[in-house]
C-alpha cells in the first residue's frame, strides 16, 4: 500500500488530503471520503486504508482547512464542552457548494495521477458528511457512480440543495445507513426519506440497522457495534464492486 498527505490547491486555499491506494495493478476506481465532524484522525486515516486494499484510490481531504485547522484532536462528549461547540462551529462553516467546490479540486487532481482511474468513482461520507456523499453524485453525475451516506445527517431539509431533493440528479446508485438510535439523524426520517427518494425514482436503498447508535462503524467509539460495523463494510464493498467495476 502506499499513503500520502497531499496538499490539494482549491479556489480558497489549500486542502490538506490523505491518500491510500496499493502499490501495483492500478489504475484504481477513486473513492471521495469525506470526513465526520471530529476531523481527521488515525481512525479514519485507517478506515481509508481499509477501503484502499480493496483495490481503490481513496482521497481523505481534511476539510475545515478553510479555518487553518488540520485536525480537533480528542471531543469530549459534553455539548458544554469548549472543544465541541468548537467542533459544531466549524461543522457550521462548511456548505454543499464549498464542498463541491473542493471536489472539482480534488477530482481534477486525481485526473493527474497515474494510480488513479478516470472512470466511475465512488463517495461516502458519515455524520455531518453523508449529504456531501449524495450530493457528489447528484453533482457530478458523471463521474460518481456510487456514493453511501453512514448515519447522515441534514439529509432532509427545507433548501434546495437538500439531498432528498437533489438525489434525484445521480445517475449512479446511492445506499442509506441508518441507526436506530440517532438522534443527529432521528428514526422519524427514515420513511420520509425512503419515500422521498422511491417518488423521484432514485436507485437507491434505505437500510435501518437496529439496536445500534449514531456511530456505530468507528472502532474508537463508545457506540461501536463490531456486527453492525462489519455489515456496513460488506455493504459498501458489494456497492462499489457492482458500479465502479471497469
Amino acid at each position: 500500500m502506499i499513503d500520502q498527505q497531499i496538499e490539494i490547491p482549491t479556489p480558497d486555499g489549500r486542502v490538506s488530503t490523505f491518500i491510500s491506494h496499493p502499490e501495483r495493478g492500478g489504475p484504481f476506481p477513486v473513492i471521495m471520503f469525506y470526513m465526520d465532524a471530529p476531523g481527521i484522525r488515525e481512525e479514519l486515516r485507517d478506515m481509508a486504508r481499509r477501503l484502499a486494499t480493496s483495490g481503490y484510490y481513496v482521497m481523505l481531504p481534511s476539510m475545515y482547512y478553510r479555518s487553518n485547522v488540520f485536525e480537533l484532536g480528542p471531543i469530549p462528549m459534553d455539548d458544554e464542552a469548549p472543544e465541541r461547540k468548537r467542533m459544531f462551529e466549524l461543522m457550521a462553516s462548511l456548505t454543499i457548494p464549498m464542498v463541491m467546490q473542493d471536489t472539482t479540486a480534488l477530482l481534477d487532481y486525481a485526473a493527474t495521477q497515474p494510480a488513479a482511474s478516470k472512470g466511475p468513482a465512488g463517495a461516502l461520507g458519515y455524520c455531518m458528511s453523508g449529504r456531501y456523499a449524495v450530493s457528489a453524485a447528484a453533482n457530478f453525475p458523471d463521474r460518481f457512480k456510487a456514493a453511501a451516506s453512514i448515519y447522515g445527517t441534514h439529509l432532509m431539509t427545507d433548501a434546495d440543495d437538500s439531498p432528498h431533493r437533489t438525489a434525484k440528479n445521480a445517475s449512479g446508485e446511492l445506499y442509506f445507513a441508518c441507526a436506530e438510535i440517532d438522534r443527529w439523524a432521528p428514526l422519524e426520517m427514515v420513511e420520509p426519506l425512503r419515500a422521498a427518494l422511491k417518488a423521484d425514482g432514485v436507485d437507491a436503498e434505505v437500510e435501518l440497522y437496529p439496536g445500534v447508535h449514531h456511530g456505530f462503524a468507528f472502532p474508537k467509539r463508545p457506540v461501536y457495534d463490531k456486527e453492525a460495523a462489519e455489515r456496513h463494510w460488506e455493504r459498501l464493498l458489494a456497492l462499489y464492486r457492482r458500479r465502479l467495476s471497469s
